[in-house]
């Protein structure tokens, strides 16, 4: 199953990343980008959004200077555009995948694109690892300890359904019950003609 070999990259990124754990290391990827494509877009996705995780808590020290808050929301700025790049280049390899699938004539569009999901499945994996984190950590009292391996419990389980969901959307693309879009994107913020502030309107 595809996602089977997703969540498997994804622990292996979001490892590597604790081993140093710092937003600023250098990143390699292991896979090669021409013959194992799909590896090496699912680990720099997965890089990209453990990276961001840790922006995400740094940004919110009530005691961070504002200028350094600044700098970062820049950074996270850049790593959501990183991000949705890294989305469509994910679905871009599934139309590939799928480009000689004929569409049966009563065939639907899913809500979202399988990228989309993969998305949703790289930040789940990112709260499987925290969440446990806390399961175990020893200053922690036990009632906050027992409080989160409930919730590590429940993430587990939505793990296994948005896993499920995903492998049955691209199996019905595959049988063409199900076709798939890639909306290019619309964003307007980081525009220099659609953003009023950077176009220099008052």
């Amino acid at each position: 199953m595809f996602t089977d070999k997703a969540n498997t990259i994804f622990k292996e990124v979001i490892d590597k990343y604790h081993l140093i754990n710092t937003v600023d290391q250098e990143f390699s990827n292991p896979y090669d980008s021409k013959s194992q494509r799909l590896e090496h877009l699912l680990y720099r996705k997965c890089w990209i959004d453990t990276v961001q995780w840790h922006y995400e808590d740094i940004i919110r020290d009530p005691d961070i200077d504002p200028v350094a808050a600044l700098a970062l929301k820049r950074q996270i700025d850049a790593s959501n555009q990183d991000r949705t790049d890294m989305v469509e280049y994910i679905d871009s390899y599934f139309l590939e995948q799928y480009k000689d699938i004929d569409a049966k004539p009563n065939a639907t569009i899913n809500t979202e694109s399988p990228a989309w999901g993969v998305d949703r499945l790289s930040i789940l994996a990112l709260k499987v690892y925290h969440m446990h984190e806390e399961t175990v950590r020893k200053e922690a009292s036990e009632e906050h300890r027992a409080a989160c391996e409930k919730k590590y419990q429940i993430l587990l389980e939505q793990r296994v359904d948005l896993s499920t969901a995903i492998d049955t959307l691209l199996k019905d693309i595959e049988n063409g019950d199900k076709y798939m879009k890639v909306y290019k994107q619309m964003k307007m913020y980081n525009d220099d003609e659609l953003n009023p502030v950077l176009r220099g309107e008052k």
